[in-house]
């Protein structure tokens, strides 16, 4: 079973109006999907943001924002530069990949020795 991770690539504190409270302490973080696998790790392109206010705790939803927090975060979004996306293979990966072809070579040998 494949675990999901969101690594967190860029967090900024930003100073606009929370629209719950009206406090001016938020924390704008992006992360990027990374998938955990007994055989490789992948990491995806994808990319999530999240707008939080450090003194309510409420996550401000792209419905509640204000032009200003539109004007931030696309400032922050073209900052951002995620990880390429690539898939990098676990040593279990590459010994189960040499017991097959282990495997498989001596198969073929057998058979054409004639023993099998």
């Amino acid at each position: 079973m494949a675990k999901e991770k969101r690594i967190a690539i860029k967090e900024a504190e930003i100073t606009n109006n929370c629209p719950e409270c009206f406090n001016q302490d938020l924390k704008l973080s992006f992360y990027q999907k990374h998938t955990y696998n007994p055989f490789f790790h992948r990491t995806t392109g994808e990319v999530v943001h999240e707008i939080k206010c450090r003194k309510c705790y409420s996550v401000i939803y792209p419905v509640n924002w204000t032009p200003d927090i539109e004007r931030v975060f696309d400032y922050y979004n073209k900052l951002v530069t995620p990880d390429k996306p690539s898939v990098k293979f676990t040593a279990l990966f590459f010994v189960l990949l040499i017991l097959v072809i282990g495997a498989a070579g001596t198969l073929v040998y057998l058979y054409t020795e004639g023993l099998i």
